[in-house]
């Protein structure tokens, strides 16, 4: 581990929920959910000014209705997120060579790598400066975390939060580190924290106090001794630029059981045009398919195919997961599906016989909607980067789509409040506007088109101010 504070790891504060704040004038300063809207939905990002009120992230959308009834809720619109996220990212690249995205919002940078700092002092002022660049570009907020180990910053980004940056330097790590809980520690998830309570560990500090040989008596070998190394402050994982992409999947959620065999067959076609569509866009193919089912009594079945050769041709991915479905009992209902594609490759070798049999198939790609669900591009440690992993969103079908871009013929740019009872409400306002009207509309009134985004208000050049 290196004797100073070099590794930068950067976290938007709130960023879906932030972003929508800055481009909608009305909701700042308010409560914003994003996430998914049907009876199934989970919120993906909640303001600061909603967690106030407990909701919080991964929560099902019902309970978040009954914590904040007055906040406003939104459909993500993760393109808009994306071109936010480049920005940011040129920003950190800037910085150095060494940049490791871990999601739309998430980054770890070293500094050492382009000479950016070499320092306390001056990892500080590079961790200060790139707030407030961010700031001046995008007019959102970051918490920047600095460490000598990647484990260490992002617990200082975490302290750091929101809108602030946190050193932790050299040799305080122990100190910090021994009153926190178990779960503070990477690979420490709610199963392997219950197994360390119920040994009556329950502080890193009672970890490291344990000793190794403990750890790799409760945990296995692999497992005890990185945490045993983990709890002493011990964390070689170097910053990696590029990572190999393990999968490439979709999957939808439904608000009401599937019990149509024949839709069942019809929605695994759609997932995997939408899956090798994800997949083109990465440039990748791949030799095995994979199919996830989960059944009405929420067990979940996975079954998989693995192909003589990668592939990215849609009626090839669409007939192995046909085949994979065909040994799937779906008797009772089907509350999800998915298709993925991994044994990833950046070249093809086409299955003839299965393309041609696949011809029989839906024809085309099949465009995607507000109807569908989305998901978000969120990338762990170890995972793969930019596609296919990550939380997934129910959108309710509906053709105007709350907190979506419209534009009207008479009124100009505007987002959906709400539809319903054949009425759409837009609130017609810009990211540079002020607070904008409100009007309601027909749903086929001919002045009203679905629009692209709005870019944030560059304020480059502008003083940094306070929190969006």
């Amino acid at each position: 581990m290196r004797s100073a504070p070099t590794i930068l790891h950067l976290d938007m504060d709130a960023f879906f929920a932030s972003a929508e704040q800055a481009s909608k004038p009305s909701l700042r300063g308010k409560a914003v959910i994003v996430g998914g809207l049907g009876p199934r939905g989970v919120v993906a990002t909640a303001s600061y000014e909603a967690r106030v009120f407990g909701v919080h992230s991964a929560m099902p959308m019902a309970q978040a209705r009954r914590l904040a009834p007055n906040a406003a809720y939104l459909v993500p619109r993760f393109g808009f997120y994306r071109s936010i996220s480049e920005q940011v990212m040129g920003l950190l690249r800037e910085l150095s060579p060494l940049v490791e995205p871990l999601s739309l919002d998430e980054a770890f940078v070293d500094l050492e790598a382009g000479g950016a700092a070499w320092d306390e002092e001056s990892a500080r002022l590079v961790g200060a400066r790139l707030r407030a660049d961010i700031r001046a570009v995008t007019g959102l907020t970051g918490s920047v975390g600095l460490a000598a180990s990647k484990m260490l910053a992002k617990i200082a980004s975490e302290q750091a939060k929101p809108d602030g940056l946190v050193v932790i330097e050299p040799g305080t790590e122990r100190a910090l580190l021994g009153p926190m809980p178990v779960r503070t520690l990477p690979g420490v998830g709610p199963a392997t924290g219950d197994h360390l309570r119920r040994a009556g560990i329950t502080t890193v500090g009672e970890i490291a106090e344990a000793g190794e040989d403990e750890l790799v008596r409760l945990l296995g070998k692999a497992h005890g001794h990185a945490l045993y190394a983990m709890a002493l402050a011990h964390d070689e994982r170097a910053v990696v630029a590029e990572r190999e992409t393990k999968s490439v999947s979709v999957e939808d959620t439904y608000d009401v059981d599937i019990h149509d065999r024949v839709r069942v067959g019809l929605e695994v076609q759609r997932l995997a045009d939408r899956c090798v569509r994800r997949l083109r866009g990465a440039g990748l193919s791949g030799r095995t398919i994979v199919l996830k089912v989960r059944r009405y009594d929420f067990s979940t079945l996975t079954r998989s195919e693995t192909l003589r050769g990668p592939t990215d041709d849609p009626a090839v991915v669409r007939e192995a997961a046909a085949r994979l479905l065909e040994a799937v009992d779906t008797t009772g209902g089907v509350r999800l599906l998915g298709v993925g594609v991994s044994g990833l490759a950046d070249f093809t070798q086409e299955d003839l016989f299965a393309q041609a049999a696949g011809e029989r198939g839906v024809e085309g790609f099949l465009e995607e909607d507000a109807s569908e669900v989305v998901a978000e591009e969120r990338v762990g440690v170890g995972a793969g980067v930019g596609v296919g992993v990550g939380e997934r969103l129910e959108v309710a079908e509906r053709r105007w789509v709350a907190g979506h871009d419209v534009r009207h013929a008479e009124y100009g740019h505007g987002w959906v409040q709400g539809s319903g009872l054949g009425r759409v409400t837009v609130r017609f306002e810009t990211p540079g506007s002020g607070v904008g009207r409100v009007r309601t509309f027909r749903v086929d009134d001919p002045g009203l088109e679905v629009a692209d985004p709005l870019p944030l208000v560059s304020l480059r050049g502008v003083a940094a101010g306070g929190g969006v």
